[in-house]
């Protein structure tokens, strides 16, 4: 059997919560083995969110699962010695500290490039390891909030409305795997590790996609619009006589085809609606027109015509029906994550579909705190049982 992408690279997940595990999750799914330090005791914060199976967190077993866990206390000398053994045999460090703090503990990249050249450190914070909020705390809706996404999401006049996904921490974990994989790309080149530096904030200005550029070309600061695309005409949520559907008539030859699909043939003819600039433009107009069409039909009967002539739409999914969905089924976006705790638990599959990748129908659960300490210690940094004993004593592990 072919070997995953990541097969052999130790990864030390110095990270909590969302964004820096998100990460390392990502570089598990390729192949990574990796290994998560937490406080002793309380680990990380995420394992007190809720929900809960069996006292243990199902927000934890997400985004940690096929994760070993360790317990470091950084505070203690002992413990900073074992990270800095851990360095010594790792290919990836990977943390979500507030700037600064490794490098009060001694552990910044400046510190550990000399103990391992080769080593590629990844920091993942909410404004990146300079400019002038450098230092700042932040979470996922502050950067929401700060880097523009909150301003064109939700209804036009209605309140402000967070994405609903933790898309500041999630981009953050993104980007920050992308840069991993490309360092360990240029490494195995020219032999040195480096530091990748990602900021939640700055994920957030790479995905406002075309707002930007309407700003920069326009000077008029985009708003929410619901549903509707701020330049293509019909891409939006139209009401039913049930629910609701999503179409998207991307470009005019699905215009026309989406006009002979309800019957509309004098609007497909008519020149003010030609194009897309002209659908824009006449946006309201146009609306008024196409509302009462959609009120004939329940969202079934609308989609199965709108399927018959290839236009993209859909339903709006609720939880419940994204987890039936067959497409979904089938590209294996739904496993089992079979946990000592928590038993079998349903989380996310690999989107990242790849020759080399295996898929499988099930996952190893979330570690629980601290369950690999003895035996990484001893097997993989080289600590007699002794040792093991005395950090113990300490409260160093």
């Amino acid at each position: 059997m072919s070997k995953k992408p990541l097969d052999g690279i130790v990864v030390l997940d110095m990270t909590r919560v969302l964004a820096g595990p998100y990460c390392t999750m990502v570089l598990s799914d390729l192949g990574a083995r990796v290994i998560k330090v937490e406080r002793p005791l309380v680990g990380d914060d995420s394992r007190h969110f809720g929900p809960f199976k069996n006292d243990k967190s199902g927000y934890f077993l997400s985004i940690n699962r096929e994760k070993e866990s360790i317990t470091v206390d950084l505070k203690k000398d002992e413990g900073k010695e074992i990270i800095r053994r851990f360095v010594k045999k790792a290919d990836v460090l990977v943390e979500n500290f507030r700037p600064g703090t490794m490098e009060k503990l001694g552990l910044g990249y400046e510190d550990l490039k000399k103990i391992n050249p080769r080593l590629i450190y990844a920091a993942s914070s909410g404004f990146g390891h300079s400019g002038p909020w450098s230092e700042k705390p932040a979470y996922d809706m502050i950067v929401q909030a700060m880097g523009g996404v909150m301003s064109v999401t939700g209804w036009p006049d209605g309140k402000p409305t967070r994405v609903g996904a933790s898309i500041g921490d999630i981009t953050a974990g993104m980007f920050t795997a992308i840069g991993v994989n490309a360092a360990l790309y240029q490494r195995g080149i020219t032999g040195e590790g480096q530091k990748i530096d990602v900021a939640m904030l700055d994920g957030q200005v790479a995905i406002l996609e075309n707002a930007l550029v309407r700003y920069a070309i326009d000077g008029v600061s985009p708003t929410p619009l619901g549903t509707r695309h701020p330049t293509i005409t019909p891409f939006q949520a139209f009401k039913t006589k049930d629910s609701w559907i999503i179409v998207a008539a991307g470009n005019d030859k699905l215009w026309v085809n989406f006009c002979k699909a309800l019957k509309l043939k004098d609007l497909a003819k008519d020149k003010e609606f030609s194009t897309n600039k002209q659908r824009c433009d006449k946006y309201e107009e146009l609306i008024k027109i196409l509302e009462p069409v959609f009120m004939d039909f329940t969202t079934d009967e609308i989609e199965k015509i709108l399927n018959d002539h290839s236009i993209p739409c859909t339903p709006i999914n609720k939880i419940e029906d994204v987890m039936k969905n067959p497409q979904l089924e089938a590209r294996n976006m739904f496993v089992q994550s079979k946990d000592k705790v928590m038993g079998d638990t349903i989380v996310s599959g690999n989107p990242i579909k790849m020759t080399n990748l295996p898929e499988s129908t099930s996952k190893k659960g979330a570690p629980e705190l601290g369950e690999h300490t003895d035996k990484i210690l001893k097997e993989l940094l080289d600590y007699t049982e002794e040792e093991i004993e005395k950090l113990k004593k300490i409260k160093a592990v």
